[in-house]
């Protein structure tokens, strides 16, 4: 009958949600895949961050040992030099003409050995820090090397799972890029930004015991109809989610039972009558 033939409207609306709906099926499942996959990809990040934060210490450690050596061969190039101010004074002290001259030279000396006693504890410290930097370094090398053996194991065990799973991965997006084409620009966009806002993923649902087969509140008689008509886009008010009849992608919908007390309520109104 002429009644009950669509328009050209009627079907485009139903054509774009029955894409829309095999979109999310094929998307859900490149997500299953991924979700196959967990955490190794950000685990795989973190362990080569960490590797590198391991390898910047290291250097960094080196560094700062060879600043103490080239200090404590400054120090020992110092002590050097006083040494040799001290001989010159002890020469010096075989001629002198007077007290004065004896105690001027006398305390030269002295000067130049607190000096030398100063140098000697700056190069004792400066050992004590090296040898603190070096067991840092030797421990951070273990770490290290640990660090890379379990990113070794990650990455293995991720390039297994990638290799059983990318043939199967590419084929679904290769097919999603396909069925966008079925979808106008801006539902699309729409679809996609609902999408990524939606925690489970989910753009678009199914109408299930008159709720929204996304976040689960019920949907108000008429809207319902209004989805059942398959006329416009229409989206739950709750979450934002497209909302399409479940008979258009072949689900059947399960009938909502009456609870208990209504329905023994009933039956004794009945037995009344």
């Amino acid at each position: 009958m002429a009644s009950e033939k669509k328009t050209d409207k009627e079907r485009s609306v139903e054509d774009r949600l029955k894409s829309l709906y095999h979109l999310q099926t094929l998307l859900s499942e490149i997500d299953r895949i991924k979700f196959l996959r967990g955490e190794l990809p950000n685990e795989v990040k973190d362990l080569e961050d960490e590797i590198v934060r391991y390898q910047t210490r290291i250097q960094k450690y080196t560094d700062e040992i060879e600043d103490l050596k080239a200090f404590a061969n400054s120090k020992k190039g110092e002590i050097e030099e006083r040494l040799a101010k001290i001989a010159k004074y002890e020469d010096q002290l075989h001629n002198v003409r007077n007290n004065r001259e004896y105690s001027f030279l006398e305390k030269e000396k002295e000067f130049e050995s607190l000096e030398i006693e100063l140098c000697e504890k700056n190069i004792r410290e400066a050992e004590a820090k090296m040898e603190r930097k070096q067991a840092e370094i030797e421990k951070a090398k273990a770490d290290l090397a640990d660090q890379e053996h379990s990113l070794a194991e990650k990455k293995k065990e991720l390039e297994e799972i990638v290799s059983e799973t990318k043939q199967e991965e590419e084929n679904l997006r290769a097919q999603a890029q396909e069925v966008e084409k079925e979808v106008d620009d801006y539902t699309l966009k729409a679809f996609k930004r609902i999408r990524s806002n939606a925690r489970n993923g989910l753009g678009i649902v199914t109408v299930e015991r008159s709720a929204c087969g996304g976040c689960f509140n019920r949907i108000p008689p008429q809207r319902q109809l209004e989805i059942k008509m398959h006329k416009k886009v229409i989206v739950c008010e709750y979450c934002g989610r497209i909302l399409i009849d479940g008979s258009l992608v072949g689900i059947e919908e399960v009938p909502v039972e009456q609870p208990k007390a209504k329905r023994a309520t009933r039956r004794k109104a009945a037995a009344a009558e």
